[in-house]
């Protein structure tokens, strides 16, 4: 690749200067074309219901850090376009992002915020506080909104351990960018609101992590109960939530074996209680 001012065989003179710690910033100057919100739009809204869609993602704290969860199932309208996609993603060491909507556009933005926040720590040798990357991931949100206005709608929800108050935060976002955080527990998508009913029944203040890890498989299989686009587990394909906890110890991404086994017991519990597990009244 040659640009103007190059010599052949060499990178671009833009490469080789002074970059912004932005990779968005960086893309933006070199190669805007690159940039999911600087395609050029259809002149007729598309069809939004025919691209597959990620729907619910839910997120417990707990003393030290915080877990996030996702089903599996993608659909485009009322078809299940896959059973096994992946919806929570390492951000980086200290964090996870997780997406509901447009599933393409979805894992495009995340793959682009991976980058942003690895570019940044190699140009100014430190990581971003944690409520800078959440800042950071909402400008990109809100360069999405062009293809929102159009049905083709991404949603993130962000989490991660805070090394200054020791402690797991949880962000949320609209489609237009706005940034929020929440507290204690939140979750995104189709199901979200069986899902939030669920764990505002069985969070507590003093989880441990496993037990973060069992309101979150517990929330998704209420999600499913009342959803028919969040996937419930599928024990006969041994397809499981994707669950992963943050602490001081960094992004840990449980293994199927572990959830699997989490999974087989909360069914089986559930067959005694369809209802699952009560609330303490206390």
């Amino acid at each position: 690749m040659t640009s103007q001012g190059s010599t052949p065989g060499r990178l671009p003179g833009a490469f080789a200067s002074q970059s912004p710690s932005s990779f968005t910033e960086f893309l933006s100057a070199h190669s805007p074309n690159m940039l999911p919100s600087n395609r050029e739009l259809p002149s007729v809204a598309p069809a939004g219901e025919h691209f597959p869609h990620g729907t619910t993602i839910v997120t417990v704290t707990f003393p030290g850090g915080v877990v996030m969860g996702g089903d599996r199932r993608a659909t485009a309208g009322n078809i299940i376009a896959q059973r096994d996609i992946e919806k929570v993603f390492r951000a980086d060491e200290y964090s996870a992002i997780a997406i509901a909507g447009t599933a393409g556009i979805g894992i495009e933005v995340v793959r682009l915020f991976q980058v942003e926040l690895e570019h940044y720590e190699k140009m100014e040798g430190r990581t971003l506080s944690l409520e800078g990357k959440a800042n950071r991931l909402a400008t990109m949100v809100r360069g999405n909104l062009g293809m929102a206005l159009q049905g083709l709608v991404v949603v993130p929800l962000f989490a991660g351990y805070d090394e200054e108050r020791d402690a797991g935060r949880i962000f949320s976002y609209d489609a237009a960018g706005g940034r929020y955080e929440e507290h204690e527990f939140y979750s995104i998508g189709s199901g979200s609101v069986f899902a939030r009913g669920s764990m505002k029944k069985l969070f507590r203040s003093d989880l441990s992590e496993e037990d973060a890890v069992l309101v979150a498989i517990n929330a998704l299989y209420d999600a499913a109960d009342d959803d028919s686009a969040t996937g419930g587990p599928d024990l006969t394909r041994r397809i499981f939530p994707v669950v992963s906890a943050i602490t001081a110890d960094g992004y840990r991404r449980l293994s199927d074996e572990a959830v699997g086994a989490h999974v087989e017991s909360m069914v089986e519990s559930r067959m005694r209680t369809p209802g699952g597990p009560p609330a303490p009244l206390r």
